[in-house]
């Protein structure tokens, strides 16, 4: 069989309410997560066992990794006894808040599934991704959705809604440091319980963004893990508030940090924004230009 070639695309949280924690030690949340056309590529060939390369030397090629996550378990639910060479090729930076290594593992299992014969239904997918990690699940959808429960809960959102954020263009920017999830969460819930958003609320405001006539997402866009990351690592607010003061945008940072985002109008120069971040940062600082994924991109043969 061909060879196939998969693109893991990152994603935004344009509204992130962390609700409450829950007695596994997970955390309930509502949000609105966005995939972007920026991403990872995940090339896979039929091999005798799973191995798995990478042009990034920072990134674990162990069991650690959730390419070979993903494989293994995707072999256990299935009885699949081939095998597969990932070779990936990594854009997404860790500690961003972009859900790079949860996308990669995802795109282990569509391309496994399709080197398998497609054994698993999506709703089959749906599950394993979830036993992955939190966020997996979203990634097996090629559209905005609203993640709910501990993230393994996916609805969609209404299609004239997800046509209007399709394309959208959006700058992504990232310092040089990351933020650990783990340490963000468990900064959150060590806090006052004000921290939290309430569930109502949370859900409130997600439906009067669905019931506005233009569904501008502007005035939707939230995230609680903010208050935590931002309390730390004051160089995230005092360069957000810059972007809001100078040029009128509405900035926010992504999941649990520390990449963040601003949507652009499409006749905006982004220069001078760039330029600011690069002032703020240092020229270390990832900054792309991208958009909000409108459409999939099906896996290529080669």
């Amino acid at each position: 069989m061909a060879a196939l070639s998969i693109f893991a695309p990152a994603k935004l949280n344009l509204f992130l309410a962390i609700t409450g924690r829950r007695a596994d030690g997970f955390h309930e949340l509502v949000s609105v997560v966005a995939p972007l056309d920026f991403g990872d590529t995940l090339r896979v060939e039929p091999a005798a066992e799973f191995s798995l390369a990478c042009d990034a030397p920072d990134v674990p090629r162990d069991e650690s990794n959730l390419v070979l996550k993903a494989a293994r378990a995707f072999a256990a639910a299935t009885g699949w006894r081939g095998g597969a060479k990932f070779f990936l090729e990594k854009r997404i930076p860790p500690g961003a808040g972009l859900g790079g290594g949860s996308s990669d593992g995802v795109a282990a299992l569509r391309a496994l599934n399709q080197l398998a014969g497609a054994p698993r239904a999506a709703d089959a997918l749906v599950a394993l991704a979830a036993q992955l990690g939190s966020d997996c699940p979203l990634f097996l959808s090629d559209a905005p959705v609203i993640m709910r429960g501990r993230g393994e809960k996916i609805s969609p959102l209404p299609a004239d809604i997800a046509r209007r954020l399709g394309g959208r263009r959006v700058l992504v920017f990232k310092p040089a440091f990351g933020i650990a999830t783990a340490w963000a969460y468990a900064r959150l819930a060590a806090g006052a319980p004000e921290s939290y958003l309430a569930p109502v609320e949370a859900e409130a405001r997600i439906a009067a963004w669905l019931a506005s006539p233009d569904a501008a997402v502007e005035p939707l866009l939230f995230n609680t893990l903010e208050r935590p990351a931002f309390e730390k690592f004051v160089a995230l607010p005092a360069l957000l508030e810059r972007l809001r003061r100078d040029f009128g945008l509405a900035p926010r940072m992504s999941g649990s940090g520390s990449a963040c985002f601003a949507l652009l109008r499409d006749d905006a120069d982004a220069a001078p924004v760039v330029a600011a971040v690069r002032t703020a940062w240092g020229e270390s600082a990832l900054v792309v230009e991208t958009r909000l994924r409108a459409a999939a991109v099906p896996a290529a043969r080669t």
